[in-house]
């Protein structure tokens, strides 16, 4: 059991009463975080100004961290600066046929879609699911694969409610079928356990600054070496290729047998050692225990929801969801205003105010949100 309380005091916007419950769009950098950046930054001000070799060791001790996370080797995991560009690996790599498909669904955040879309000048065909009850149920992706789909890709958590997609069962009728599974994990890495091995995971591709709490502009990516050996690296740079540093003026492109070949260049640095930093307090509370905390908060929001006849759009399933919440107020801005003044920040997609607590998070820090949506209930009501 996690105890929120001994955690919070790394986070200082609580010291400004601030309830931020939004950790589905961009976290808050904690001391442990904020800390070791401005401790790269001072000694790349003035001390190891040109430290390129001591930085590698850093970068190699947040994959190790990063193989914890998702139970993968080291050497099958490589740095980018977001999800977008991850997925563009994959799909812009693969050789293509005219009729191949690929199949998505309708509920997909536009990163898991538009690079995938792009291919369409190669004769490529993407099919999307519609969602039942706001889920996307085994059984009808199962039914939407056709002799030409080669991938799936899906969201491990969608974006917009929370549902969480079981990647064990998916992952097990990808690899019977030959179909390459990817999975955008952005919406659970850091709050959801991720095994890629279990779940047969081929590709995978997320950014830092969500549920992991890192900076902006630094993701990573994972790809199996079977399919890697499928893929013909649209892009390369000087770090691309094996033993990189003694081989500068051969320009023999031989790629680097690990996933690093799609480390092309220099990496955002910051970014990585502040990842390694987070990574350190995710892994020391640990996810299983990150997961069972934020499920105990969503659904004490959720029953509070039902309480109250309130819509949500958020599975009520335990199994079926994750660490976001969904609901339509009557009065939307309304309640945004008030949460304003207050210092209780959410999130709008669309119609709904979309609610997501992190593992620091505690019931009075939910029950603040509900006095503010009791309030505008009761002014709806006078």
């Amino acid at each position: 059991m996690i105890s929120a309380e001994t955690y919070r005091p790394l986070f200082p916007h609580i010291k400004d009463k601030r309830t931020y419950l939004n950790h589905a769009a961009i976290s808050p950098l904690s001391l442990n975080v904020s800390e070791k950046i401005q401790k790269y930054l001072k000694n790349r001000a003035s001390d190891s100004i040109d430290n390129f070799k001591y930085l590698e060791e850093h970068f190699f001790n947040t994959k190790q961290k990063l193989a914890r996370l998702l139970g993968a080797p080291t050497e099958r995991i490589a740095f980018v600066d977001n999800t977008s560009n991850g997925l563009n690996i994959l799909a812009n790599g693969l050789q293509w046929k005219t009729g191949d498909r690929i199949l998505l669904n309708t509920m997909e955040f536009p990163s898991n879609v538009y690079p995938f879309l792009n291919l369409k000048r190669y004769g490529v065909e993407v099919d999307f699911i519609e969602p039942h009850n706001h889920t996307i149920p085994l059984e009808k992706i199962i039914a939407a694969v056709t002799a030409r789909t080669r991938v799936i890709s899906i969201s491990h958590v969608q974006y917009l409610n929370g549902f969480l997609t079981d990647l064990e069962a998916l992952g097990t009728f990808c690899r019977e079928n030959g179909i390459i599974l990817s999975a955008d994990v952005i919406q659970s890495a850091g709050a959801v356990p991720i095994d890629v091995e279990a779940m047969k995971i081929d590709f995978l591709a997320s950014g830092g600054h969500k549920w992991l709490m890192a900076p902006e502009g630094i993701g990573f990516v994972f790809v199996t070496g079977e399919l890697q050996e499928q893929i013909h690296q649209a892009y390369v740079g000087w770090t691309s290729v094996s033993n990189y540093f003694e081989r500068m003026r051969d320009f023999k492109l031989e790629l680097d047998p690990t996933a690093r070949r799609y480390e092309n260049g220099v990496l955002n640095t910051a970014g990585i050692i502040g990842l390694g930093a987070s990574l350190d307090i995710l892994l020391e509370v640990g996810i299983e225990d990150i997961q069972e905390h934020i499920l105990d908060l969503t659904g004490y929001f959720i029953a509070q929801l039902d309480e109250r006849g309130i819509e949500y759009i958020t599975p009520a399933d335990r199994s079926e969801r994750s660490g976001i919440v969904s609901f339509k107020p009557a009065d939307t801005n309304a309640l945004l205003q008030l949460m304003h003044e207050r210092k209780v920040h959410t999130a709008v997609r669309g119609d709904f105010v979309r609610v997501s607590p992190h593992f620091y998070n505690t019931i009075e820090d939910i029950n603040t949100l509900i006095a503010c949506v009791d309030e505008c209930l009761h002014e709806e009501n006078l």
